[in-house]
């Protein structure tokens, strides 16, 4: 198992000029010279989505061209020195859920995000099938993450397969059964193909707080490492935007329900307000954001996690603003290490100074966690903020 001595640093990956548009605007320059420039920052690690629609545009089909920008991707970051996280069934992102228009049709979808089919923004938000329990769409994600696995099978690049990005919000299994068939048959499909690169999801904070199915004990079984996800503005129950003690709690939580699996922080950051205009309530400084990210991948590497990607790689170029999601999620157009005109930010150096180093080993020893995972799961929400506040005062 490729689970690296070193504390990984790395970045979640969308261009600037394109966003989620990357495979079908494909620019193998581009990715060359924007994973040159992480890894000249020390980052070694990149997070990279297949946008479902992108890469399957039926349920029997493989789009050929999305699939060789992708193997061209592996090569540009085996040039560079960077390994990647392939991030499968592209699904849910920055606030919308990108769906074929194959796979809708049914009455699932969280209320919250629009649904984005060929580009189109579709009427309702509830027309998702449940791909856990619907054998149709199952099938085809079968075939997608074959597909996709034997194209990139023995590339030294490929470090680990995520299979899928905090999909809670699109769908959820509508018993455990059917999600740890399903984490089950994806998996093994995945190992089969390569059985060097390993497994992980994209777990997310809201995983923690409600009962989605599919959550760090529900998913461990089957994965090398659980991802998490988490920010400081999402959390009603955070001491706010810059509260550098909550990822490295949420790390902690989920490591702990995973049964002490090792935990990867796959995403984490901060939104930056545009030069010359005052923060809003989602955004901070760039100095506040840079002190936040140094605080925070401190505290993950002494707690033991495997590494901290950061959300994400770039700014948008505004040419983008009035496209989903950036149209009303404004502020997703500015959560990037560096601007869109390629120049960094102050985050950028504090990730510099921290790459290469150790990765911790810890005892466990959580003197704030007084209850078991049952009684975790009875109360989520009380017992998070609860076990929160015990954290914070150790």
């Amino acid at each position: 198992m490729r689970v690296a001595d070193r504390f990984r640093l790395g970045a979640n990956y969308w261009p600037a000029a394109t966003a989620m548009d990357w495979l079908p605007r494909y620019d193998g320059g581009v990715v060359r010279r924007d994973f040159s420039r992480m890894a000249a920052a020390g980052l070694d690690t990149v997070r990279i989505f297949l946008r479902w629609d992108d890469v399957q545009p039926s349920a029997s089909t493989l789009d050929a061209v999305a699939l060789a920008a992708v193997v061209d991707t592996a090569d540009a970051a085996a040039d560079a020195g960077i390994e990647l996280i392939v991030t499968l069934f592209t699904g849910h992102m920055s606030g919308v859920n990108w769906v074929p228009a194959w796979a809708t049709g049914g009455q699932e979808g969280d209320e919250r995000f629009r649904v984005v089919s060929g580009g189109v923004v579709q009427p309702s938000r509830r027309i998702l099938w449940n791909w856990y329990s619907d054998v149709g769409v199952r099938d085809a994600q079968a075939y997608l993450a074959h597909g996709v696995a034997s194209a990139l099978a023995g590339h030294p690049a490929v470090w680990a397969w995520d299979l899928g990005n905090e999909s809670s919000n699109c769908t959820i299994p509508p018993d455990r059964s059917s999600g740890a068939g399903w984490m089950d048959r994806m998996s093994s499909i995945l190992r089969a193909c390569d059985p060097r690169v390993l497994v992980t999801i994209g777990t997310h904070m809201e995983d923690l707080e409600q009962d989605r199915v599919l959550g760090p004990a529900e998913v461990a079984p089957w994965c090398d490492f659980v991802c998490m996800h988490g920010y400081p503005i999402y959390a009603d129950w955070s001491e706010g935007p810059t509260d550098d003690h909550l990822v490295p709690f949420l790390a902690e939580i989920t490591s702990w329900l995973a049964g002490d699996t090792p935990v990867l922080f796959a995403e984490f950051g901060q939104s930056t307000a545009s030069p010359g205009r005052a923060p809003d309530a989602l955004e901070v400084s760039d100095d506040a954001a840079a002190g936040y990210a140094a605080r925070v991948l401190d505290a993950l590497r002494a707690n033991g996690s495997m590494g901290a990607l950061a959300w994400c790689y770039s700014d948008y170029e505004e040419a983008l603003n009035d496209w989903p999601p950036f149209d009303s999620a404004t502020h997703e157009r500015r959560f990037g290490l560096w601007r869109a005109d390629g120049t960094a930010k102050p985050s950028v150096a504090e990730f510099a100074t921290r790459a290469g180093r150790p990765r911790r080993s810890v005892e466990d020893d959580r003197p704030w966690l007084d209850v078991t995972p049952a009684e975790f799961a009875s109360d989520r929400r009380r017992q998070l903020r609860r076990l929160y506040r015990r954290y914070r005062s150790r």
